[in-house]
């Protein structure tokens, strides 16, 4: 398979088709249960504890199909042992510009960003919030650190969304866009 539209058929050709994805209701089995119900196929799940497991065995053939984060999978598209058929995002890939996006293969229209944020305990006071913000932020504008996280895929936010009020409005559309898919499939939380 070389296409999006030929794995679609072959997904749909072969209802035991197994899905890796990081536990029971990690963002991978989300997107996974959204994208099976929106071509009509179904998958056999496959939890796993962590990526690293089921890169493995995405490598090996022991699954066929995974919706990973890109730091997981960039050394192994480099070196041709994993197919990348899209990006699950609007936009190409810096990591991997050759993939195209979910959209430009004719796949579901439902973005999935890997994504990352900082938590404090509730209470913890702004005060020690914006420092460790701006400690945050200062290290994300160190270019060692920026390379080295293009490096393993991830992409940075622009410096001005790179604050907490951001981050939390962010969050909400997130939880917005994917609760009803969660309670839809009836996904529970480990």
């Amino acid at each position: 398979m070389n296409t999006f539209a030929e794995l679609l058929a072959w997904l749909k050709a072969h209802p035991d088709a197994s899905f890796g994805s990081v536990g029971l209701g990690g963002p991978g089995r989300v997107w996974g249960t959204y994208f099976q119900n929106t071509i009509g196929a179904r998958f056999q799940f496959v939890p796993y504890r962590g990526a690293a497991a089921f890169v493995q065995d995405l490598i090996a053939g022991q699954i066929d199909l995974a919706a990973a984060e890109g730091s997981n999978i960039v050394p192994h598209l480099a070196g041709g042992k994993i197919k990348a058929y899209a990006v699950l995002t609007s936009s190409r890939w810096a990591a991997a510009p050759d993939i195209p996006t979910i959209d430009e293969a004719a796949g579901p229209r439902l973005h999935m960003l890997f994504w990352h944020g900082m938590w404090a305990p509730k209470g913890t006071t702004k005060d020690v919030i914006g420092k460790i913000n701006a400690a945050v932020v200062e290290a994300l504008a160190d270019a060692a650190v920026r390379n080295r996280l293009a490096g393993l895929g991830h992409e940075i936010v622009p410096r001005e969304q790179q604050t907490p009020r951001a981050l939390a409005a962010f969050h909400r559309t997130e939880i917005e866009k994917w609760w009803p898919i969660i309670k839809a499939v009836n996904i529970k939380p480990e």
